[in-house]
């Protein structure tokens, strides 16, 4: 056997959930060769004496869509042992695109340091394959660039030529290369569509086979409605529902609601999983507050409609993801360059002291901001640990970022989102050392082949032969994280080595400089 690699007298966590056992593990090629006792052979070895030797985690809910771009190094993910994250989520992302400008406002993470010169899966694939990121990448094709493309803002169903030009986007990207399609119903450039558009986009889909995630449409009051919704377009169209943060913001008797309409969905044959992020807040930007027609403007058209008492009276009515839940005690402004004064304190304690209705104080803090309004974002307090504990332990539920990859220097030394640093750190700890909820197998199988199954991907999130050389090996006993709500940007620690098929991306806990991601297409 012709071997490039040997991590020994490691504790292997296969994936599979079942109980670990001591073995060895041979790489060649990208690939595990065997898993088993070796003899001595010549050529490089890892010791993993104490330590568990897990597959590379997958972080079936990540928004580094353009991260990845300009800064590929992806430190927060690999210092977490992440080696394989899903884009394309809650509508956003980086295609299809016709009008760059306007693309900009389903995208997270947009950079002008890295121009947008694409325009369809193909190509985003083929830049992303160019920055050479350190981890793996595959992509959901975003609904909310299926509508910027053919609708623009306009907050209204699609018409006939529109939703057949969205179908033909659809068609093209998954056979670029796509994994399956997702929408974010909740937000301005989504909010038009109704729940046929999205049925007959599924029912293209389903011929494909890909996945459909969902951000539901509400997520405070009506939440469960929404769930409802996302079963009813899954179950008529055929395709695999993967509803993404199920958790509503309205309370655990909701949450449990949820949760009850997925189990008897998947009791009733539905293809049916969910995923949690494991922060106990939400994380949007506050320009999230306007409606479609508000956001289609430039600054300077958005600047005159923010000065205008006229149209901020045509604006209150707008249902947002921040006004839903109806209370601004529970929102709080973030560290930022224009309101510094303001930074860690909620929108309704600023509007009390500067004597105003909560949405003036909104639009007003807007309007300071125009030059970059993407660096007001703001949290929204919503869940309790017993929804987390409840939801984690959950069969069905998988633990993602819902984050951007990130980096303490470099490039994004300076941009922060919350649960890049510490969601699969978090969870571990969490649920394992802490609350005891998960064996170290039950958890470690949540992170890798229960999500690696939902995306139909055979070959990852296992430590057996023949599988993807992509490893995490971490102390079990201080896998952890270190970042806070208020300084976030704080690398985990205890994640030792780290493989990306079968390249050494981090070792004793330093990076090393090698980046060896792939871009998987479908």
């Amino acid at each position: 056997m012709s071997v490039e690699l040997v991590v020994r007298n490691g504790t292997i966590l296969d994936g599979s959930g079942g109980a670990p056992f001591a073995a060895d593990v041979a790489i060649e090629g990208g690939r595990i060769a065997a898993v088993e006792t070796l003899a001595a052979v010549d050529c490089a070895e890892i010791d993993a004496s104490g330590l568990f030797v897990a597959p590379g985690f997958i972080d079936i809910h990540s928004h580094s869509d353009y991260t990845l771009l300009v800064d590929p190094r992806a430190m927060s993910a690999i210092h977490q042992g992440v080696t394989l994250e899903v884009v394309g989520n809650c509508g956003f992302g980086c295609f299809p695109i016709r009008d760059a400008e306007l693309a900009r406002k389903a995208i997270y993470g947009y950079s002008d340091e890295v121009p947008i010169d694409w325009r369809t899966a193909a190509g985003y694939f083929e830049r992303l394959e160019a920055s050479r990121p350190a981890v793996n990448v595959l992509s959901l094709v975003p609904n909310g660039q299926l509508r910027l493309s053919t609708v623009g803002l306009a907050d209204r169903r699609a018409d006939p030529g529109e939703l057949a030009g969205m179908t033909r986007l659809l068609e093209e990207s998954l056979a670029e290369g796509a994994f399956g399609y997702s929408t974010g119903l909740e937000y301005a450039q989504e909010a038009g569509a109704p729940e046929e558009e999205v049925a007959a986009l599924c029912r293209t889909l389903a011929r494909d086979g890909g996945l459909y995630a969902t951000h539901t449409r509400r997520r405070d009051e009506g939440a469960t409605d929404s769930v409802a919704e996302a079963i009813r377009v899954a179950s008529g169209s055929g395709v695999r529902l993967q509803v993404s943060h199920l958790v509503p913001r309205n309370g655990i008797e909701e949450a449990r609601r949820s949760v009850g309409l997925v189990e008897d969905a998947h009791a009733r044959g539905l293809d049916v999983e969910f995923d949690m992020h494991t922060r106990t807040f939400g994380l949007t930007h506050l320009h999230a507050a306007l409606p479609p027609w508000v956001l289609a403007e430039d600054p300077a058209g958005l600047a005159a409609i923010l000065r205008d008492p006229a149209a901020r009276e045509r604006m209150r009515p707008h249902r947002s993801i921040l006004s839903a839940g109806g209370d601004w005690g529970r929102i709080v402004l973030l560290d930022n360059p224009f309101w510094p004064d303001y930074a860690r304190r909620d929108l309704a304690s600023i509007a009390a002291e500067r004597g105003q209705d909560a949405l003036d104080t909104v639009y007003d803090l807007l309007l300071a901001a125009l030059s970059a309004p993407h660096r007001l974002m703001v949290i929204i307090h919503a869940y309790s640990e017993e929804e987390q504990r409840e939801a984690f332990a959950h069969p069905l539920c998988v633990p993602g970022s819902d984050a951007t990859t990130l980096a303490p220097d470099g490039a994004l030394a300076d941009t922060w989102f919350h649960g890049a640093y510490t969601w699969a750190a978090w969870f571990y700890r969490f649920m394992v050392r802490d609350e005891r909820l998960l064996t170290p197998a039950q958890a470690v199988r949540k992170l890798s082949r229960q999500p690696a199954a939902r995306l139909g991907l055979s070959d990852r999130g296992l430590v057996a032969p023949g599988a993807a050389a992509d490893i995490a090996v971490f102390d079990p006993a201080r896998f952890g994280e270190r970042g806070t709500t208020f300084a976030p940007n704080q690398l985990a620690e205890g994640m030792v080595h780290v493989l990306v098929n079968g390249v050494h991306t981090l070792r004793d806990g330093r990076p090393t400089g090698e980046r060896a991601g792939a871009v998987l297409r479908r």
